[in-house]
């Protein structure tokens, strides 16, 4: 299946029915937070990653596409490789002081963690 069209809950692929109502709502449709009111935590990990470090980005509230956006431009950034997942994003390497300068520069609020 697709990363751009997940399931649905009750599993349901296909109807023939004419009177189906599809009320079906999509589970992220919570509005993204101006950047100055997001609350971001940066903090590196090597759990569960064969010893190797990433840097956590996390606290994001917004749609998953505006989050893959912010995580494709730090990436590109830092000119490593990563993924956005789990209400995570996560870029392999350390490069948690220049995400947190780059956040600040952005207009993020950063929060310790």
């Amino acid at each position: 299946m697709s990363k751009k069209h997940k399931g649905r809950a009750d599993g349901l692929v296909y109807s023939t029915n004419q009177d189906f109502y599809n009320d079906h709502s999509e589970a992220n449709n919570e509005a993204t937070l101006a950047k100055n009111e997001q609350r971001l935590r940066v903090k590196l990990d090597s759990k569960q990653r064969a010893g190797k470090i990433v840097t956590l980005v996390e606290g994001f509230i917004g749609t998953d596409e505006d989050m893959e956006a912010l995580g494709k431009q730090l990436k590109t950034k830092c000119g490593a490789g990563g993924s956005v997942k789990d209400g995570l994003i996560i870029i392999q390497g350390d490069y948690k002081e220049k995400i947190i300068a780059w956040l600040k520069d952005w207009g993020y609020s950063l929060t310790k963690g």
